[in-house]
């Protein structure tokens, strides 16, 4: 069966998230998912909570792991990888925990971006971002480089506000379940699409990040400036 999956989406566990779980699985629905990848930022526990929580709804377990050289995406873990290790180190932990390595925004500016640190030892290269810019120089560059590498092509939101889960997703050839979206996408059964993150959406995120730092007490948002959320409506519900 084909799966429509966002394999790059952060929560308000992530330091810059905003959303709440409560909102990922309806936006995800609304979008016409069939699952998201949970992708915060050096850490798994959010998704895993999810995994549990979550019945009716394909929740791969992640993380955007922050390696000496750029970002990396691992997939279907079950522990958090460690940061600040080499591009080979942390590739190697994300396969040691039985996981996927993927290059996120390998070419994206303003991006924590492997560039040409991206390697073979790669399983797959995140070719749309839908947050990158440039938008299209982005793709295109990354494409360069899964092509001449000989490596699959995925795409992720990189959602960090609810309504943007969905911009960019990739339709896998698996059966409905984390294990066989890894290896589908290990085995090139994948395609990406998307779209870039519509500006109005940037701006409203923005607007929200900048009255959680202004008002963190009294904000709305699920996260706190630590990233670790501290209301009980919110992450913990």
């Amino acid at each position: 069966m084909k799966v429509k999956v966002d394999l790059h989406v952060h929560t308000c566990y992530s330091y810059d998230g905003l959303i709440k779980p409560q909102e990922l699985v309806f936006y995800a629905k609304k979008a016409g998912l069939n699952g998201v990848a949970i992708t915060d930022h050096d850490r798994v526990d959010a998704a895993l909570k999810m995994v549990k929580k979550v019945k009716d709804f394909l929740i791969i377990p992640g993380t955007e792991v922050s390696s000496l050289n750029g970002h990396i995406i691992g997939l279907n873990l079950q522990e958090t990888v460690p940061k600040n290790l080499s591009v080979e180190e942390t590739v190697d932990k994300i396969h040691e925990l039985g996981g996927l390595a993927v290059a996120c925004h390998p070419k994206a500016v303003l991006k924590a971006s492997l560039g040409q640190k991206t390697s073979r030892k790669f399983d797959a290269v995140e070719v749309i971002n839908a947050s990158a810019f440039p938008f299209k120089r982005s793709i295109e560059k990354a494409r360069e480089i899964a092509n001449k590498l000989g490596l699959p092509q995925v795409a992720g939101s990189d959602a960090h506000y609810a309504p943007e889960i969905g911009t960019a997703y990739t339709i896998v050839e698996t059966e409905f379940d984390c294990d066989g979206v890894a290896k589908a996408i290990k085995n090139g059964l994948c395609e990406p699409f998307g779209k870039p993150t519509p500006l109005s959406l940037k701006l409203k995120r923005e607007i929200l990040n900048l009255k959680l730092k202004m008002f963190p007490a009294k904000s709305d948002s699920c996260s706190n400036n630590d990233g670790f959320c501290n209301l009980p409506q919110c992450c913990d519900s």
